[in-house]
């Protein structure tokens, strides 16, 4: 009989729209992810800075309420964080570039490009 892990992977999820940041939290949590919520870039670099180590996974809208968009806060989590799996998601195409290692999901994504990105995310 399997164990179970003690470590449940967390997802951070900032997005302005309470639609699709709540879309996106119901598919992470079908994947056992814990998941954190903010509306802000401001509010997900203040998570981070609590507790960025425990963070496996970033799932960022670019505009964002605030005054740091989604790719700055790909930037910021990738310089301080580098295990965390970044996927950026607008619905135009990016005006700047994202950090190495982060991911762009076009919107409107899919359920299982989700999924598939949250699998990746726990290794």
């Amino acid at each position: 009989m399997g164990q179970s892990s003690p470590f449940k992977p967390i997802a951070l999820v900032v997005e302005d729209d309470a639609l699709q940041r709540e879309l996106a939290v119901v598919l992470l949590e079908e994947c056992d992810m814990g998941v954190i919520e903010c509306d802000s870039a401001e509010g997900a670099v203040r998570v981070l800075e609590k507790m960025g180590e425990c963070v496996s996974m970033i799932f960022t809208d670019v505009s964002l309420a605030g005054k740091i968009d989604g790719v700055e806060l790909a930037h910021f989590a990738t310089q301080y964080y580098p295990d965390i799996h970044v996927i950026v998601t607008s619905g135009l195409a990016l005006a700047k570039s994202l950090p190495e290692g982060a991911t762009f999901m076009p919107k409107p994504w899919l359920p299982l490009d989700v999924l598939r990105e949250a699998q990746r995310s726990q290794h």
